[in-house]
């Protein structure tokens, strides 16, 4: 019998029913009379996710790191000086796309399980009286690692310094997951995917944009033309696109979006908090530890988990999904063969947890990692237990609003 993978890896995220269905359509006319109908509020609503009330979020036919190189250059120009700094895969390729797009890059280089340098961003911008640094950037939830950044004491160290640079923030893995808050942080740039949070198959790159981004961008002589803002905005005001937009992707985040509303998204926070923390007590419990650091950058939507000395994590994710039908994350650059990991975003609950950790426990047992059976999942099911009654309601809430 042919059985889907169950999918536990970082993004791409399971899909929704509801979700899929959406998608489920014929093509449509992306230039009909009426479709701005269906885009105009899909805009507005949309920059509710990132909690943005001005500027305006951008849908490209891309991943996200379309969105991110859409970032860059429409707001920055060849040799600007810029503040970032790498601790992982997804933080370390956007350094890389930073120097590959001419921009002067100042990164600090840290050890894979720590997060963003405040205290060291504080101390640059602080002694930066001239305002040469044009822009900040910060990985805001590094997949690699299952790291969350403090993005606020990001902001915090700007203003103390008094200084103006534009925030730009990865945040691919967080938004539609972990609290973001683009206004209340000042964050300028935001960039997301359509396949973590929004529970949608890889495809769209989004961009949420502040207004203080707007007005930097019309000092931006850096090349441009299939992420030119130019073309979206003129277009988009009308509730349309520069170019073929991937029309069954938008119905899916339609209702994608309806579905995160109906849930309430403190209680999306909430809920992956909580799931996240059931997957550290097993690991616990396991006697491992994580990639992360500090439990203070524990992050809600990815666990990376060490394997002790003489195990190559790499096996222990074949295993998984060759013998038992489940898809973990590998180990990326400096920690491949050291951990493995294991996603816990999107349109996920308690019994999905309940059989990662499961097909876990086998894979790393046939691996050689001596893990007492049951010890993760019993260490799970109890917190599960213990916590399931205001998850429970905002969830009955939420199937309530759905049906109605």
């Amino acid at each position: 019998m042919l059985v889907a993978t169950h999918l536990f890896i970082p993004g791409p995220t399971n899909i929704p029913e509801a979700v899929r269905s959406a998608m489920d359509i014929r093509m449509e006319d992306m230039r009909a009379p009426d479709f701005s109908t269906f885009t105009l509020p899909l805009f507005e609503d949309l920059k509710k996710a990132f909690k943005l009330t001005k500027g305006r979020v951008f849908i490209y036919p891309s991943s996200g790191t379309g969105a991110w190189e859409a970032a860059i250059s429409n707001t920055l120009n060849r040799g600007d000086k810029v503040l970032m700094s790498s601790f992982g895969q997804f933080s370390m390729l956007w350094v890389d796309m930073a120097k590959r797009l001419g921009l002067n890059v100042q990164a600090f280089e840290e050890d894979w399980g720590k997060g963003v340098p405040v205290e060291k961003y504080a101390e640059v911008l602080a002694a930066d009286k001239n305002h040469e640094i044009k822009a900040v950037f910060a990985t805001h939830n590094e997949t690699a690692t299952g790291v969350t950044s403090d993005i606020a004491g990001v902001r915090k160290a700007l203003n103390d310094a008094g200084h103006p640079a534009l925030l730009f923030v990865d945040g691919v893995s967080s938004v539609g997951c972990i609290d973001f808050r683009m206004e209340g942080w000042g964050v300028d740039l935001c960039v997301s995917g359509s396949q973590k949070g929004f529970m949608l198959p890889t495809g769209l790159g989004i961009l949420a944009v502040s207004d203080k981004a707007l007005e930097a961008h019309k000092s931006s002589t850096m090349e441009r033309c299939y992420f030119s803002f130019e073309d979206m905005v003129k277009h988009n005001d009308n509730g349309y696109f520069p170019y073929t937009p991937a029309t069954q992707l938008l119905r899916g985040l339609r209702a994608s979006l309806d579905l995160l509303f109906a849930e309430g998204l403190e209680n999306v926070f909430a809920r992956h908090s909580r799931l996240a923390e059931g997957v550290r007590k097993a690991v616990d419990a396991w006697g491992l530890t994580l990639c992360a650091e500090e439990p203070k950058s524990y992050s809600n939507t990815v666990t990376a988990i060490r394997v002790p000395e003489g195990i190559d994590s790499a096996q222990v994710v074949k295993t998984a999904y060759f013998r038992y039908n489940l898809s973990l994350g590998v180990g990326l650059t400096k920690v491949a063969g050291k951990v493995f990991r294991i996603g816990h975003l999107g349109a996920v609950d308690e019994i999905m947890i309940g059989g990662a950790l499961f097909g876990t426990e086998m894979a790393m047992r046939d691996c050689g990692i001596e893990v007492a059976p049951g010890s993760g999942m019993g260490a799970a099911v109890e917190y599960f237990r213990e916590t399931t009654t205001a998850s429970a309601n905002s969830r009955s809430e939420a199937r309530l609003k759905l049906a109605s």
